[in-house]
């Protein structure tokens, strides 16, 4: 179709409207695809499970989408990141997705605002997770995988459950967990937690015991203080180094799960982790290296019982009093 001038509110509607012809397309692709129906059937995806969140399969070839695109103009397949678009001589474009098991990421009204692809045969010359690019239509940072799915849950238990890759989300729901999300493989950004939490107050983010898994408990640290106000509960779970919660609920069952999460440790525990790990409290240097770790998350805590926690646990360890501990830091801002 030619291209076409549109005002803005009307292209985001034919955005939208391609990604749903493209996740009906992913849809029934699936279900004529052995092998990717295998692959579902050997991490523990069933049809059920699959249908909850839209799972479908973009397949191998390069122009696998022409008919759907053949009904939209140009300026509406680009914006939609469906295809590569390559400038040159002779320009050429082709389908993004090729060869991947496709999850469909949905506001929070349940439109498709862009994918997530897990390439079926993993390479070294391919991610093996591919996201749409971000535009007006698809902003990473605003949404979550599964939100739609398990907000009612969420709004029910008053508690969101945040983890990493798409199979954690539809792992746990198939299992019976419904307040479950992801965070599209990045860390969670304010606009997604501001999202959980205006819809529940008890929030944990849920991570691997290896060291990747506490690097992404650090950055999703940063990002939570502001929100650590009382009538808040946030809490880190981390499971043994060896799973991640799509694995640590097919091999353990729901139940193993729950008992994991009951552990999980509350924001001012865990930072009393972070501050002091690898300091010596019986040296000088030691005692002063976790009094300036403090300092920066007593800056981004807001007034409240974490905040309180913090300085306390600071006066027990350092040996400082709270007044002094207070003037050191306030003297060291900035």
């Amino acid at each position: 179709m030619n291209d076409t001038t549109h005002t803005p509110a009307d292209q985001q509607s034919r955005v939208r409207a391609l990604l749903a012809d493209a996740a009906a397309h992913y849809r029934a692709t699936l279900r004529e695809a052995p092998r990717a129906v295998a692959y579902l059937r050997k991490r523990g995806i069933s049809g059920a499970g699959a249908a909850r969140y839209g799972i479908g399969f973009a397949a191998p070839g390069w122009h696998e989408l022409d008919a759907i695109l053949a009904q939209h103009d140009l300026t509406t397949i680009e914006a939609s990141g469906l295809q590569v678009f390559k400038d040159g001589e002779q320009p050429r474009r082709f389908d993004r997705f090729r060869d991947r098991i496709m999850f469909p990421i949905r506001d929070v009204s349940g439109e498709i605002r862009g994918f997530g692809g897990r390439i079926l045969v993993e390479s070294d010359t391919a991610p093996k997770y591919m996201n749409s690019p971000e535009g007006p239509t698809f902003k990473k940072r605003e949404l979550l995988y599964g939100l739609y799915e398990a907000q009612a849950a969420i709004e029910a238990e008053d508690m969101a459950l945040v983890v990493e890759g798409y199979l954690d989300v539809v792992s746990l729901a198939q299992a019976g967990f419904l307040p479950v999300v992801g965070s599209l493989g990045t860390a969670c950004t304010a606009d997604q937690i501001g999202a959980l939490l205006t819809r529940a107050t008890r929030l944990v983010f849920s991570f691997d015991g290896d060291a990747a898994g506490r690097r992404a408990a650090a950055a999703a640290l940063a990002t939570v203080l502001p929100f650590a106000v009382d009538a808040n509960r946030i809490e880190f779970l981390f499971l043994p180094a060896e799973h991640d919660p799509d694995s640590f609920v097919r091999a353990n069952g729901l139940d193993a799960f729950k008992t994991e999460l009951a552990k999980a440790v509350p924001l001012a525990s865990y930072l009393q982790q972070i501050i002091s790990e690898g300091c010596n409290f019986d040296h000088a240097e030691g005692r002063s290296l976790c009094a300036s770790r403090a300092r920066a998350y007593w800056d981004a805590l807001p007034d409240g019982h974490c905040r309180d926690e913090l300085v306390a646990y600071c006066c027990r360890v350092t040996r400082f009093t709270e007044a002094e501990l207070l003037d050191v830091w306030r003297l060291t801002r900035g």
